[in-house]
């Protein structure tokens, strides 16, 4: 049985785009390393997209950002000066160390309208970590290993699973799988981490007789060795890894150390948080609450 099970929440990023935010939640923070986790669709945006559901230059420190889209197109553009469409199936990784600050723009769709949906997860950084220089890594979908079994196919997104391993660098013993199941098909977690999660992308499954839907995240205690059935075909995340201690989290920053968070208040306000170059007309002001 999991340990716990999230139902996600409904959020507005501002301007009326609404995610489902799962991580981090009043009874389970984190899991694993995984301290954020928002599900971004699937919803139908009609063209042209409005600028206001853009998310505007905004800063992070302490983390990494994960994002890997199941369906439409977003465009990056960070401080570091890059610029990289995110496509469905790749891999964009985002480590934020001491400072960044980045925007996710509808540019590649605007005009055309579609569909969207996706997943963005931050991962805390090991304390050692939290200071390292900004960086940002882009993996294409053909790159990432898959898997095939009875019924299932997967990607390994990032970590090692299933006796594979991705190419994206990471800090700290983690694993992150997007699997999709046919009707009665059954796929295991993944062991060796003391933390694991399934979220429920689409579709239903079965753990131990009981039924899960679409939106949930099941987390399971350590040693769990749950067999997941799907009910119909569905899609999972399958995420975890090894805990990394307490964090703080307050808006876009995550860090082991409350004055680190105050100290990032402060750089934000000052502006010692740089813009990105190719998009710093605009930015997102330092939340009153």
């Amino acid at each position: 049985m999991p340990e716990i099970v999230i139902d996600s929440r409904i959020h507005d990023l501002g301007g009326g785009f609404e995610v489902g935010r799962v991580l981090p939640f009043s009874k389970r923070r984190m899991v694993g390393p995984f301290i954020f986790f928002d599900r971004m669709g699937p919803q139908d945006l009609q063209a042209p997209i409005p600028r206001k559901f853009d998310v505007r230059p905004h800063p992070h420190i302490g983390l990494s950002t994960v994002t890997y889209l199941f369906d439409g197109q977003m465009t990056h553009r960070d401080s570091l000066g890059v610029e990289q469409a995110i496509l469905p199936g790749d891999l964009n990784w985002m480590t934020s160390g001491r400072g960044i600050s980045h925007s996710e723009r509808f540019d590649g769709m605007r005009e055309k309208g579609g569909g969207m949906d996706g997943i963005q997860a931050w991962v805390a950084l090991p304390e050692g970590n939290e200071e390292d220089a900004p960086a940002f890594d882009h993996y294409d979908a053909a790159v990432l290993p898959s898997f095939t079994g009875t019924g299932v196919a997967g990607r390994i997104i990032a970590g090692s699973a299933y006796n594979l391993t991705s190419p994206a660098m990471t800090h700290s013993p983690l694993f992150y799988v997007d699997a999709s199941l046919q009707p009665g098909a059954f796929i295991e977690m993944p062991s060796g981490h003391p933390e694991r999660a399934v979220y429920v992308a689409h579709g239903s499954i079965e753990v131990e007789g009981i039924q899960y839907n679409k939106g949930q995240m099941l987390v399971f205690a350590a040693g769990a060795a749950p067999a997941i059935k799907a009910l119909q075909a569905s899609r999972l995340m399958l995420l975890g890894g090894e805990p990394l201690g307490p964090r703080h989290i307050w808006w876009n920053f995550v860090s082991s150390r409350k004055e680190r968070i105050e100290q990032a208040k402060a750089d934000w306000q000052a502006g010692k948080i740089m813009l990105p170059p190719l998009d710093n007309k605009e930015f997102i002001t330092l939340p009153e609450v």
